[in-house]
């Protein structure tokens, strides 16, 4: 596990985009974690600056939000989900473990109506 930020680095609601090889979007939501890569993946748009609706992070180019658990799109044009990586918040600090992908393995749950 890597120190990311501290959680006092992320507005309230939003997220935050820690730069790197891959820059990272950094949400934390009922004091869980969420790590993924911050670009959509129909466009290069930064998901960090996205609009956050419970565990759902709304594209601010494309209107299709992503699932922050698996990474999924609620639905065209994006069609591939993004990366995400395990992470945790410990003594008020997001780590992640940037060597182990998160796999998608089941549907995301549906998309709340105030983002679909």
């Amino acid at each position: 596990m890597i120190r990311l930020c501290s959680v006092s680095e992320i507005p309230e609601g939003e997220g935050l985009r820690v730069p790197g090889p891959v820059p990272l979007a950094v949400f934390v939501v009922d004091g869980e974690a969420f790590v993924l890569d911050d670009a959509c993946s129909h466009q290069a748009a930064s998901l960090s600056d996205g609009y956050l609706e419970g565990c759902w992070v709304e594209c601010p180019l494309h209107e299709v939000a992503f699932s922050l658990r698996t990474g999924l799109p609620s639905g065209p044009p994006a069609r591939k989900p993004v990366r995400t990586w395990p992470a945790v918040v410990a003594d008020g600090v997001v780590y992640a473990d940037l060597d182990v992908v998160v796999e998608v393995t089941a549907a995301a749950p549906a998309v709340p109506a105030e983002v679909a």
